[in-house]
């Protein structure tokens, strides 16, 4: 009977998958091509979404995924454009702070690149930071050439605040009780949880950085805005204003509606003008970098793990798996087309033993004789800059977050809660330290000796790492040190950092580390390269990231439909005992955030 009900569910998933295979090649071949573009447009795009920092997807993955625009396909678009002469200028919708100042940067950089070929930059906006702060929003507006703000809006710029909770309060009424340490003092992930208020650490970091994006900012509005920064810094403290009173002020150019910027914009751009959406110009104009040598770009995005980071695509999580980014530098590495090897990279850390792999892939490719350049998005700290300690240049934005050089690891012990609960806890145990992770037994002196022993030795090897890929002696590194993050700014003038930037600064220096000159256009390769379109769907679909596993994935899917059945079977044959493997229970997991 088991048997029979697995093969109709084997039959069911065989039926899915040809129907969506069907499905995508009927899309492919029968849907109605788009209308050329016209002879003059105005590109139009929305910098109210967050914008992922991932690869792009594809042109299928984004109709049946749905349509999500990343960083990348933004500063695709701005930078081919540039270059187009069907487009006349650029009309942006801005307002909500929905970009990290980082992120604010880059695309303030490609809107620079793309008004220096004589074209125009609009923007628009409901609000800037409607009953709150609309600062970092209001800082992407001044990269363009006029601003534009309904009449019922508001200019929210009000400085920067940094406000965090700590709940060491709430455990302690709960009986909980955190047990964690860390390498320095300025290593502060675990603070939330230890502390109830800032520690002084903490707070010079977080004074630090918030000195460091601030001032940075104001010296954008001011050169955007054609102001003094010390009448920026006042405008700022006695913001915010209405639209009539912003107007008065010079900060907005014209109180409007949106329709009014369009057909301002429509006019600017040329006779009978067409809008046309991002996405649809991409479709048809292409990406830029699709000629010259080629230049492999990989994705480093999100937290850092362990195994491949596989994430399904109807998940909102992001991952930095070890495996697979160890394969996309081996794929680099093994093309013969490839002449260096652009790794950006967006990450808060994560694992330390991730990270260490990943690090090593980097320093593979290296060996093979392909230059690795790094460029940082918005928060590149920690695990994030272990991974990049060993490229050969690494470019960051001036607000990217990164350094974060140190360790954090520790566990959280429930006992206290579960005695509120009525719950009992017994245990049995081989090993000395075999309870080193206990949820509700604390260190044991031989445990606590173990466990510091563990954050000293990541802590020194993390060092060793940044000492050796930055050329940095160990009083320097030791210096920088300490879990302290810093400003890409700070971070470049305490030799973390080879150049401000973004992709294309990284890029620019990628085209030098291989040699290929600076006029010279390249090919961008994104590794892990795209697999066959339908396939490549049905194996995210699956759960999987290549469409090579997309049969073992379906087998193993139907394998385990067989042994939820084989639980429904009336009579147990046997009892297993589920043990931990060999070493699983020696240490809780240090990280790197």
């Amino acid at each position: 009977m088991r048997r029979i009900i697995v093969g109709f569910f084997a039959i069911i998933g065989f039926l899915v998958v040809a129907l969506l295979a069907l499905g995508i090649g009927l899309w492919m071949f029968a849907a109605p091509r788009e209308k050329p573009l016209a002879e003059r447009n105005v590109l139009l795009v929305d910098l109210t979404q967050s914008l992922p920092g991932g690869a792009p997807e594809d042109g299928i993955e984004r109709v049946l995924l749905g349509q999500q625009t990343s960083l990348r396909d933004v500063l695709d678009a701005i930078e081919r454009a540039g270059s187009d002469p069907r487009v006349g200028g650029i009309l942006a919708r801005l307002g909500a702070g929905s970009l990290g100042t980082a992120e604010t940067q880059e695309v303030r950089d490609a809107l620079a690149a793309f008004r220096a070929k004589g074209k125009f930059a609009f923007g628009y906006a409901d609000s800037f930071g409607e009953l709150g702060s609309g600062m970092r929003s209001y800082y992407l507006a001044t990269a363009f050439d006029e601003i534009w703000l309904q009449p019922v809006g508001e200019l929210g710029i009000a400085g920067l605040r940094v406000e965090m909770p700590f709940f060491r309060g709430t455990l302690d009424k709960l009986g909980v009780a955190p047990r964690f340490d860390h390498r320095e003092e300025f290593k502060t992930a675990m603070n939330t949880l230890t502390e109830t208020r800032m520690t002084p650490a903490h707070r010079e970091e977080t004074e630090s950085l918030l000195h460091s994006v601030y001032d940075q900012m104001v010296a954008g509005i001011a050169a955007g805005r054609r102001l003094d920064q010390v009448e920026v810094r006042k405008l700022i403290d006695d913001g915010p204003y209405t639209p009539q009173q912003a107007l008065d002020a010079h900060l907005i150019d014209h109180v409007g509606y949106r329709d009014d910027a369009v057909g301002v914009a429509r006019v600017r751009a040329g006779e009978n003008a067409a809008l046309v959406s991002l996405h649809r110009y991409l479709d048809d104009a292409g990406r830029p970098h699709r000629s010259g040598p080629t230049i492999a770009v990989i994705y480093g995005t999100g937290l850092i793990t362990s195994g491949d980071g596989d994430n399904g695509p109807l998940s909102s999580s992001t991952l930095m798996g070890a495996d697979a980014m160890v394969r996309a530098f081996r794929q680099a590495s093994e093309d013969g087309s490839v002449r260096a090897i652009l790794f950006r990279i967006d990450s808060p850390g994560g694992s330390a033993t991730a990270s260490e792999t990943i690090w090593r892939a980097v320093m593979r490719a290296k060996a093979a004789g392909k230059p690795v350049v790094v460029s940082m998005g918005d928060v590149a700290g920690s695990g994030g800059y272990y991974v990049a300690a060993g490229a050969d240049k690494i470019v960051a934005e001036p607000a990217t977050l990164t350094g974060s050089i140190g360790v954090v690891g520790g566990k959280v012990l429930i006992g206290g809660l579960s005695e509120k609960l009525g719950v009992t806890w017994d245990a049995a145990q081989i090993g000395r330290d075999a309870g080193i992770d206990s949820a509700v037994e604390d260190f044991t002196p031989p445990e606590r000796e173990r466990f510091e022993r563990s954050l000293d030795y990541v802590y020194g090897v993390f060092k060793t790492r940044v000492a050796d890929g930055r050329k940095l002696g160990a009083d320097a590194v030791e210096a920088v040190a300490k879990g302290r993050v810093w400003s890409g700014e700070d971070a470049k003038a305490r030799g973390l950092v080879d150049a401000l930037g973004g992709f294309d600064a990284a890029l620019a220096l990628a085209k030098r580390a291989a040699g290929i000159a600076d006029s010279s256009d390249v090919t961008l390769k994104t590794f892990p390269p795209p697999s066959d379109r339908p396939a490549a769907v049905i194996a995210r679909l699956l759960g999987h990231g290549s469409s090579d596993d997309a049969a073992r994935s379906a087998v193993m899917r139907l394998a385990a439909v067989e042994r939820m059945l084989a639980m429904l079977e009336p009579m147990v044959e046997r009892v297993t005992l589920a043990a931990a493997p060999p070493g699983a229970l020696t240490m809780p997991p240090l990280e790197l955030h």
